[in-house]
């Protein structure tokens, strides 16, 4: 009887040992993951913040041209109006 009671206490115990390092193991991995997914979203988020300010600077860019596009013009008519007086 004191066999068979030694072999179980042995195996609970090996059981409980490797339930408890696959849960570390596990923590220990997911952790990983999560880290590398954080990464991936912080540049992610970089991207869309300067992809935003670019846009910005492009709608500036776009009024100076669209402005600069009505100066000639309007010079191009003024010279058009010169020659016919």
């Amino acid at each position: 009887m004191t066999e068979q009671l030694i072999i179980t206490l042995i195996s609970f115990a090996g059981t409980l040992l490797g339930s408890i390092v696959g849960i570390f193991t596990a923590s220990k991995l997911s952790n990983y993951r999560i880290e590398q997914l954080e990464k991936k979203m912080d540049k992610h988020n970089n991207l869309i913040e300067r992809v935003y300010l670019i846009e910005k600077h492009e709608a500036v860019i776009e009024n100076k041209i669209k402005t600069a596009e009505h100066r000639i013009s309007d010079l191009e008519n003024e010279h058009i109006l010169e020659r016919k007086i």
